[in-house]
């Protein structure tokens, strides 16, 4: 998760799109979009579930803060993620609560 959080603040987008799973990836341009849109501030990890060395799957609630040519924003997600051939890969994320 922090190394996808780090990625978007350094708009790294092959690390972006090498993080996601490849069934859920978002196209290359579209995702190119949003990180030159999008400038992170401020990661809060408030807890996971499953992700150990014997788990395939598990979750990350966070809280990221951003700056958008909007304003603030707020991403309140739970991110889910599957382990393949050893790597983490992000599957999806389902909004807890978002505030713009």
């Amino acid at each position: 998760m922090r190394s996808r959080y780090t990625a978007f603040t350094t708009q790294d987008l092959e690390h972006a799109l090498a993080s996601w799973h490849p069934d859920t990836r978002p196209d290359r341009a579209d995702l190119a979009r949003s990180l030159a849109d999008t400038r992170w501030l401020r990661l809060d990890v408030r807890g996971t579930t499953g992700g150990g060395p014997f788990d395939d799957e598990g979750t990350v609630e966070f809280v990221a803060i951003a700056r958008t040519e909007q304003g603030r924003r707020e991403l309140h997600e739970i991110s889910h993620f599957t382990r393949v051939d050893g790597s983490w890969l992000y599957v999806r994320g389902d909004l807890a609560a978002t505030r713009h």
